[in-house]
């Protein structure tokens, strides 16, 4: 009986001491034998192993197995002087990187032609500004030949709302845009067949102003292929000459000098 509990106590004792002397090792690891990381990104993680270490890997994975390591931690950026050349170079690329057209747009009407065509950049902090450059068709219709307008407009979208499901839409839509038609019946300066005052205005420029609203849909990343996202707008606007028709005007009616059009934005950048 006395043998009996002597060899008990001899084995508490034994495993006390042995809990201690592991128990600083199981403090000091931060990832355990057969560890697995799912997620990380390229040269985030540094191991800190020793000889006796093993971690495995499969090409093409992206799961690491630690079977035993001391810790992992993440790797700190390592400070890269440029040179005043690589500097100058990255600037130079930049200017270059910001004329490049980050969408495309095709409208209907608008007193630009019956349909434009055209490109152009989006800036600001929230990229709340665009211009726009369009090229627009005119058919004959009673005259001899179809004409060609160009067009420079200047867009502006206070704020946008988030809707849910990819959609978003931009309430209110305004700017201003000048456009002008190509052909030899159109001028700016008064012809001088026409006595000095009779029209007194161009017919080869017309200056005009809008507001209207957008909806954009954003294309799932994994279903793009040329566009990231697609708008479909609206715009009211008039011009110069409509706006003086209808001060002088009185029974002129709303109709007879707004013009409605409409159009999508494919986004590319």
């Amino acid at each position: 009986m006395n043998m009996n509990w002597l060899n008990t106590n001899y084995i508490l004792r034994a495993g006390v001491l042995s809990v201690l002397l592991l128990l600083p090792g199981l403090i000091s690891a931060t990832c355990k034998a057969d560890t697995i990381i799912n997620s990380y990104k390229a040269d985030s993680l540094r191991f800190i192993i020793k000889d006796d270490s093993i971690i495995t890997f499969r090409t093409g994975d992206s799961i690491f197995t630690i079977i035993r390591a001391d810790s992992v931690l993440p790797v700190t950026p390592k400070q890269v002087k440029h040179s005043r050349y690589d500097n100058r170079i990255h600037r130079f690329r930049s200017h270059w990187e910001r004329i490049i057209p980050t969408h495309s747009k095709i409208q209907y009407a608008g007193n630009m032609g019956l349909l434009s065509f055209g490109t152009g950049w989006d800036y600001g902090k929230h990229n709340q500004w665009e211009t726009d450059i369009l090229l627009g068709f005119i058919p004959k219709y009673s005259s001899k030949k179809a004409k060609v307008t160009m067009t420079l407009k200047q867009n502006y979208m206070p704020w946008s709302i988030n809707i849910g499901k990819g959609f978003s839409t931009e309430p209110l839509t305004c700017g201003l845009y000048v456009n002008t038609v190509f052909g030899d019946q159109f001028w700016v300066n008064e012809p001088e067949r026409y006595p000095k005052g009779y029209y007194g205005f161009s017919s080869k420029v017309r200056f005009h102003v809008f507001m209207g609203q957008r909806l954009t849909y954003d294309i799932d990343p994994q279903r793009r292929f040329l566009a990231k996202s697609v708008t479909f707008f609206y715009e009211i606007s008039t011009c110069d000459l409509y706006v003086i028709s209808a001060v002088n005007n009185s029974y002129l009616r709303p109709r007879d000098y707004l013009s409605l059009s409409f159009g999508l934005k494919f986004q590319w950048l």
